[in-house]
């Protein structure tokens, strides 16, 4: 399934702009990929997630799964954590959807991750009479640390997890066992970590993280291209609307 980017690019570009013309290069759409190297359904999403990676009014994620290791192939470069958020955003949503490949956008709508239709449905259907992305959240790399400002909202108080994901542009993985031995793959803004960096509460705050304190046995500094910063809220403990996100450049 080969997609032509540029017409991808427009058609999704007019979905955002019904909902909401875009103002201040500011976000409009999280969209989470749960995939795995193991799932031969995965690689059109995963190409199509490439394609979205280039629309600067999307923040598109990569997050590889282990839950089909037991297939013949282990993901080289899934998180467990992935797996077990796919499981909470269900539980959240109340349908019990879990399934490779699937995108998860603003937190509170999914789609097959191979559908770009479907995707633009979900944008539509994730911004209406909602706060999604509302927040102007910035970060920025200064004196060695991640500084990440969120400023204050009016009205009715909200509770926010502050997070901090260490991403990978592109990485190249031969798979050499399971339903997709053989072939190259390509996989797109990949999530490396996970980092809490506090808890917003509906007034301005600043939070900061240390650059050596980011990374882990898994990945180093140098692997590591980019920053992206989620406020989202939560429903029971469970992740649900994104109220806010921004990226920042590795330098």
């Amino acid at each position: 399934m080969r997609l032509n980017r540029l017409t991808f690019a427009a058609a999704f570009a007019a979905a955002l702009a019904v909902v909401n013309p875009a103002a201040g290069g500011e976000p409009k759409a999280v969209v989470e990929l749960f995939t795995s190297q193991g799932c031969s359904s995965c690689p059109p999403a995963d190409r199509l997630l490439g394609n979205l990676a280039h629309d600067p009014a999307v923040i598109a994620l990569s997050l590889p799964v282990d839950y089909w290791d037991y297939l013949g192939w282990q993901d080289t470069l899934a998180l467990k954590g992935h797996g077990k958020r796919q499981r909470a955003y269900s539980i959240a949503r109340g349908d019990g959807a879990v399934y490779t490949p699937q995108a998860v956008v603003n937190g509170v709508a999914h789609a097959l991750g191979s559908d770009k239709a479907a995707i633009e449905d979900a944008v539509i259907k994730s911004r209406a009479g909602k706060q999604a992305l509302t927040l102007a959240v910035k970060a920025s790399i200064e004196d060695g640390k991640i500084v990440v400002n969120v400023p204050g909202m009016d009205g009715e108080p909200l509770i926010a997890d502050v997070w901090l994901c260490p991403v990978t542009d592109k990485i190249e993985v031969t798979i050499q066992r399971g339903e997709n031995r053989g072939q190259s793959l390509n996989y797109y803004n990949v999530v490396r970590r996970w980092v809490k960096l506090g808890t917003w509460s509906g007034k301005a705050e600043t939070f900061t993280i240390p650059m050596a304190d980011i990374p882990n046995a898994n990945f180093t500094l140098s692997d590591i291209n980019h920053f992206v910063v989620l406020v989202q809220n939560s429903t029971n403990g469970k992740p649900a609307l994104m109220v806010g996100a921004a990226t920042v450049a590795m330098k």
